[in-house]
């Protein structure tokens, strides 16, 4: 925190005390007094906005603040001390609104900070105990409170838990998550207390990688704002000229006063951060974490996406995509089977049957003698029947059959066998498949100015070609290694500036090669994360459509805001230099063009008129 950030409470207080004391002695004929009132209003602020120039110039910064300390020292030399008052108060006032307005629009994003944890409720031997997060190591068995953010990364080891992601990942509706499934840190437990096995330490967590990024994204220094600094000397020549040539031409050194005065910094120096954190603020509700306004500019500013295909474009899990069935068998009863006796297998195909018979509402029944060949299938009896699941092989050898001629499954499609007590019973078709909704996702993206869309994938060339069937991608490059994905985003870049969308440690040098990296954060690894300039936090892709409309917004509303001002400003500086306004009249202008151009500002918070909402 400045010096002058430190005094500004008191500043704002202290001058706008003086400045009616002033009206009140001038009213009472007591007019010396009044001047002295009016001094003393100014001198304080304009201390503290020499300190701050000062740290500025040594940081090598030049900004419009000089036009502010100019007017009021202006103001004082020409004997009109209310003016400078004047100004006094109302640049304090309008240092004061722009800390409320960027308090307003961290408030999404600093409240993911105030979640984190301190301490966490361990058992070890037969006790619990408090233990601060550092101390948590993999295997430690935690109870998570209702009421209490969950602290780390881990499993339900006991219980039900029934957990409130809104906070973490925009999600309004609570998760329930049975034995064994895996929970991410920074979720809120909205049921009674269960038992969690921490699976990472607590610096290694989702959460603390998200708080990480969030810090990032608040230290981080928009492009635009730099531009804003830049612009500012321009303008800064712009009013000394003004102010010089009314002084030259009228011979009247209270038009050069009321030049300065009327010259706002506001636009520049507060109305773009201001929009560019209310866009990132605007993001953070939706589960959209954006790494500051460098980030949201280059977002904004995307014309290409380059897409990774599996736990991005796809699941990234394999999904049941077909049953069939022999005669005289059930498709739910086949699936019902094989996936009772898959539940006692660690296999990513047996989680995807178990999945796919709950996700049906199934009665699974626990297996026994259950007997696993590694990468080939399981054995057992479920409800007194013999039951071999697997690959075609396994099952007929198992089972003395003969293999059935016609082999099922396309392009990137796994097939299960299934045998019921030595009998040929059917197979169960499984792929990693598009998530939900994409096609409607890239009419959106096409929709909102992206004018091209690219498939890079390690995947094989016609499992890439089966999955973007009719989707209308303008190139698939398949088989690529991390490389060959850094070549391809280079050539798009080529093209224009453009997005990349991945989601494991093999995309994180493409998304830090991309004018734009975003990351699937919400399963994805922390590699791509911290490489990524976009985190999203839900496991889902729909929510790029809206943080791209909302950065367009957000940047659209800041170049609003300067012009506004600006314009606002250079009229009000002629007004002033042809003698139609005095110092104090330019001064109170000054100030309604500066609340004029925050509160524009401040409308990047709101959706936006036919943004797409999050479901």
């Amino acid at each position: 925190m400045t010096f002058a950030q430190l005094l500004r409470p008191g500043l704002i207080g202290w001058a706008s005390v003086c400045l009616v004391a002033g009206l009140a002695l001038r009213a009472a004929g007591q007019g010396g007094l009044a001047d002295v009132a009016w001094v003393g209003a100014t001198l304080p602020v304009l201390a503290a906005l020499l300190v701050e120039i000062v740290r500025a110039l040594f940081a090598g910064e030049i900004g419009l603040d000089l036009i502010a300390a100019m007017s009021m020292s202006a103001a004082l030399a020409v004997g009109e001390p209310l003016a400078a008052a004047v100004v006094a108060v109302m640049y304090a006032g309008g240092q004061g609104l722009e800390a409320f307005a960027e308090r307003r629009a961290k408030s999404e994003m600093t409240a993911l900070l105030s979640r984190v944890p301190r301490q966490a409720l361990r058992r070890r031997d037969h006790r619990l105990e408090e233990v601060p997060l550092d101390a948590i190591v993999p295997g430690d068995l935690l109870v998570i409170r209702r009421g209490d953010v969950v602290p780390v990364d881990g499993r339900v080891a006991a219980g039900i838990a029934v957990l409130d992601l809104s906070a973490l990942t925009g999600e309004s509706l609570p998760q329930r998550l049975a034995l064994g499934d895996a929970v991410m840190s920074g979720a809120s437990n909205a049921g009674d207390p269960f038992d969690l096995e921490a699976t990472y330490p607590a610096a290694e967590s989702t959460f603390a990688g998200i708080v990480r990024l969030v810090r990032q994204a608040q230290a981080a220094r928009a492009p635009m704002t730099r531009m804003a600094d830049r612009a500012a000397l321009g303008f800064l020549a712009v009013t000394l000229v003004l102010a010089g040539g009314a002084w030259a031409a009228s011979g009247d050194p209270i038009r050069a006063v009321a030049v300065l005065v009327v010259a706002t910094p506001c636009p520049l120096i507060l109305a773009v951060p201001v929009a560019l954190v209310a866009g990132l603020s605007q993001a953070a509700a939706q589960g959209i974490l954006i790494k500051g306004g460098r980030a949201l500019e280059a977002l904004a500013a995307v014309r290409g996406l380059v897409v990774d295909k599996t736990g991005t474009l796809t699941d990234g899990r394999p999904g049941l995509l077909e049953t069939r069935v022999a005669d005289g068998m059930g498709a739910d009863e086949l699936l019902r089977l094989a996936a009772s006796l898959d539940q006692a297998s660690h296999h990513s195909v047996a989680g995807a049957l178990v999945a796919a018979a709950r996700a049906r509402g199934l009665t699974l029944t626990p297996p026994e003698a259950v007997v696993e060949v590694p990468g080939e299938g399981l054995t057992g009896r479920v409800a007194g029947r013999a039951v071999a699941v697997g690959g075609r092989h396994f099952v007929t050898t198992h089972c003395g059959l003969t293999e059935p001629p016609q082999a099922l499954g396309g392009p990137g499609q796994l097939t299960v066998a299934v045998a019921l007590d030595g009998i040929w019973a059917g197979e169960l078709i499984l792929a990693d498949q598009l998530r939900d909704g994409i096609a409607a996702l890239i009419a959106g993206l096409r929709a909102a100015g992206i004018s091209r869309l690219v498939l890079a994938t390690g995947d094989r060339a016609d499992v890439a070609a089966a999955v973007v069937a009719g989707l209308g991608f303008d190139a698939v490059h398949a088989g690529l290694t991390p490389e060959r994905k850094i070549a391809v985003v280079a050539a798009e870049r080529a093209l224009g500036p453009v997005m990349m969308v991945g989601d494991g440690v093999n995309d994180a040098p493409a998304l830090a090669a991309a004018d734009l990296g975003v990351a699937m954060g919400a399963r994805g690894a922390a590699a791509s994360a911290e490489a990524a300039d976009v985190v999203l936090l839900v496991d889902r892709l729909d929510p790029i459509l809206p943080a791209l409309q909302i950065a367009r917004r957000a940047r659209a509303i800041a170049w609003q805001s300067v012009s506004l001002g600006i314009g606002l400003s250079v009229a009000g500086m002629l007004a002033a230099a042809l003698g139609a306004l005095t110092p104090v009249q330019g001064a109170l202008l000054q100030e309604v063009i500066d609340v004029a151009a925050i509160l524009n500002a401040l409308r990047a918070l709101g959706p936006g008129r036919g943004m797409a909402r999050r479901r």
